[in-house]
Formats: C-alpha cells, structure tokens, sequence
C-alpha cells in the first residue's frame, strides 16, 4: 500500500494526473497561438529552460496540471488585467531576461 492506496489505485491516478496534465498544456498552449500567432510565438521564444522542480513535477500526480493552472493564473492576474498582451507573457515565460518586452 502507498499512503493508504493500493498500487493499482496509485497509478490509476498517476496515469489520469498525466492525462490531465496533457489535456490542460494542449489547451493552454492552442489558446496562446490563438492569441499570438504560432510564426510570432516562434520568433519570439527565448532560450529560458525549464527548472528541475517542473520536469520533476511530472512524477507526482496533478503537479504538472497544478503548474499549467498557475501558469494561466499569471497569464490572468499579471499581465491580461494589467493592460498587457500575450505576447509580452510568452517572452515572461521563455526568456531569462524580463526586459526582451517589445
């Protein structure tokens, strides 16, 4: 038993954890090439890397969709109502530098 669960529950809900995870990062991501572009979204990517913690977090259940859902969270409260766009969110998210910003 792990945390109470059999191991076949377990994985059971890894396995919808990584589904979930999939579902939320397609969605996430078709909705900003809607909003950007896809030609724009390449010219515009950076060369930040993921951190450990995030490809990690794809052995825990639900951590990867937590962190799409705070991603889009960001996207919301920091730059949507604060007058930015969603081009100036994906150069945040992909560049080392915060001031890349056209």
């Amino acid at each position: 038993m792990i945390g109470g669960m059999h191991e076949q529950e377990f994985m059971a809900y890894i396995i919808f954890g990584l589904v979930l995870n999939f579902l939320f990062s397609l969605l996430f991501g078709l909705y900003l090439s809607k909003n950007i572009g896809m030609q724009e979204m390449i010219n515009s990517k950076g060369d930040k890397e993921q951190s450990l913690l995030v490809s990690l977090s794809l052995f825990v259940p639900y951590a990867k969709m937590a962190i799409t859902l705070y991603r889009v969270a960001i996207l919301q409260i920091f730059f949507l109502n604060r007058g930015y766009s969603h081009k100036e969110f994906w150069i945040y998210m992909t560049s080392n530098s915060l001031n890349k910003v056209d």
